[in-house]
C-alpha cells in the first residue's frame, strides 16, 4: 500500500564532520577546541571575512545596477572568465587556443557533481580512482551518480609520507582510459602534496595510460599564499595532456575567498588539441549545451551574490591585490600554527616524530593519531577532530595551541607511541 512507502527507508548515520560540530555544541566544558571544521578561523577563533570581500560587497551594493536578478544558466561570465585566468594563468596556452569551456557551479562540491553527471551522460563507464585516503564526499558524489570507485595508494602511515611507488603503479595497472581524481594542492585530508618531480612522474604515467584527470582545486592560494605555486600541478597537467585527453577542473572559492556559505565555484573542461578533421567549435558547443542542461534541471541557474563578490575581487585590480594579501594572511597563520604545535610537542618530549605536521600544507594535517586517541582527546580534553586523526590546523590559535599539544601529549603517553 502507498501508505507503507516510506516505512522501510534506511536510516543513515549522520555526516561525520557535521556530527562533530553537533557534539561540540552540546559540550558544556569551558575549554573546548574544534579541529574538525574545514573553515578558516582567525587568531581569536572567529570566522574571518576577508577585507577584499568586505570592499567588494560595498562596491556591489553601491552600484546603480545592484539587484538580485537571475544569472544565465552558465553563470556570471565575469566570474567564469576571471576564475579560468586565475587557475590556468594569464599565459595559458589552452586559453589562448580557445580550448576551455567554463561554467559556474555550486562551489567545488557542485563542480564535482557536475563532472560525475556529465561523464555519466557522455557514456563513460570506467572506474573512478580516488586517493587513499581522500575527502569522504568524493566517493559519495561519484557513487550517487552510479560510478564504481577504486582507490590508489597515497598516504604511507609507516613513514607519514607519499607512497609514490604505489601511486604510480596503480595508475599504470588501471584499465586504460580510467578517471583519476587528483587534488591540485593541499591534499584533503592529509595535507601532503607531491613535489614537482613527483607530479611529473604521476602525470607522465597518466598520459602513458590515456587516463582522464579530474583536478579538484579547492585551495589555490590558500595553501601557500601564492596562486601560481598552488596551480603547479594543474598547469603541468594541462601541458602534458594537451595532445592526449580532456582535463576537468573543479574549482572552489570557499576557502581562498571565504565564500563557504555562498557556494561560489566553477567547472572547467579543457579540450585536447584535435586534428583538422574535428570541428572543435561544434564539440565545445555540444559540451556547453550538456552542461547547461545539467544546471537547468538541477538548480535552474547558479546563485548570484557570491559569484558577484568573487568576480568583483578577481576583476578589480585594487581588490585583487588586497585578496593576494588576504591569502598570505591566512596561509601564514596556518603555517605558524603548524610550527607552534610541532614545537610544543617536541618541548613536551611527546613520543614520536612530529615533523610531518610542518611538512604538510593547507588547512589539514594527518596527525597520525589513532581513532582511540582521537576518542580520548574528545572525552578527556574536549579537543575534537575526525576519527582518522585529521586535524584542521585552522582551529588552532595562540590561545589554545599549547593546550592542544598538552592534550595530545597526554593521549599519546596514555596509549604508548607504538599505537601511533
Amino acid at each position: 500500500m502507498s501508505k507503507d512507502l516510506l516505512n522501510n527507508v534506511e536510516l543513515l548515520p549522520p555526516d561525520a564532520l557535521f556530527n562533530i560540530k553537533s557534539r561540540l555544541a552540546k559540550d558544556s566544558r569551558p575549554v573546548k577546541v574544534d579541529l574538525g571544521i574545514g573553515a578558516y578561523r582567525d587568531d581569536t577563533g572567529k570566522p574571518w571575512v576577508l577585507p577584499s570581500v568586505r570592499k567588494a560587497e560595498k562596491l556591489i551594493q553601491q552600484s546603480t545596477d545592484y539587484n538580485h536578478e537571475y544569472l544565465s544558466i552558465g553563470g556570471l561570465g565575469a566570474l567564469t572568465q576571471g576564475a579560468s585566468r586565475v587557475l590556468l594563468g594569464d599565459q595559458s596556452t589552452a586559453l589562448k587556443e580557445n580550448r576551455v569551456v567554463s561554467v559556474q557551479s555550486l562551489s567545488g562540491t557542485g563542480a564535482l557533481h557536475m563532472a560525475a553527471t556529465f561523464l555519466a551522460k557522455v557514456g563513460h563507464d570506467k572506474l573512478i580512482y580516488l586517493s587513499d585516503p581522500t575527502w569522504a564526499n568524493h566517493k559519495a558524489i561519484f557513487e550517487m551518480v552510479g560510478f564504481k570507485t577504486a582507490t590508489y595508494p597515497y598516504w604511507d602511515p609507516a613513514t607519514k609520507s607519499l607512497d609514490l611507488q604505489g601511486y604510480v603503479s596503480a595508475i599504470k595497472s588501471a584499465p586504460q582510459g580510467s578517471i583519476f581524481v587528483l587534488h591540485a594542492c593541499a591534499h584533503n585530508p592529509t595535507g601532503l602534496d607531491p613535489d614537482h618531480d613527483q607530479w611529473t612522474s604521476i602525470l607522465d604515467a597518466i598520459v602513458e595510460k590515456d587516463h582522464i584527470v579530474i583536478f579538484d582545486s579547492a585551495y589555490q592560494g590558500f595553501a601557500s599564499g601564492d596562486l601560481d605555486r598552488d596551480a603547479f600541478a594543474v598547469r603541468l597537467g594541462l601541458e602534458k595532456l594537451s595532445d592526449a585527453s580532456p582535463v576537468i577542473i573543479c574549482q572552489s572559492f570557499a576557502k581562498n575567498v571565504g565564500m563557504y556559505g555562498e557556494r561560489a565555484g566553477c567547472f572547467h573542461v579543457v579540450f585536447p588539441r584535435q586534428d583538422q578533421s574535428v570541428d572543435t567549435e561544434k564539440v565545445k558547443a555540444a559540451v556547453t549545451s550538456q552542461l547547461a542542461k545539467i544546471t537547468r534541471s538541477e538548480l535552474s541557474n547558479p546563485p548570484a551574490y557570491g559569484a558577484k563578490i568573487v568576480a568583483t575581487v578577481l576583476n578589480t585590480p585594487e581588490l585583487t591585490n588586497q585578496w593576494h594579501s588576504d591569502m598570505v594572511t591566512m596561509s601564514s597563520r596556518i603555517i605558524k600554527m603548524r610550527h607552534e604545535l610541532r614545537d610544543h610537542l617536541v618541548k613536551l618530549n611527546t613520543p614520536g616524530n612530529w615533523d610531518h605536521i610542518v611538512g604538510q600544507t593547507g588547512m589539514f594535517s594527518y596527525t597520525g593519531l589513532s581513532a582511540e586517541m582521537v576518542q580520548r582527546l574528545e572525552k578527556e580534553h574536549a579537543v575534537y577532530m575526525v576519527s582518522s586523526g585529521r586535524a584542521s590546523i585552522a582551529g588552532l590559535n595562540s590561545s589554545n595551541v599549547e593546550y592542544v599539544a598538552k592534550a595530545i601529549n597526554e593521549v599519546v603517553n596514555h596509549f604508548g607511541s607504538s599505537k601511533l
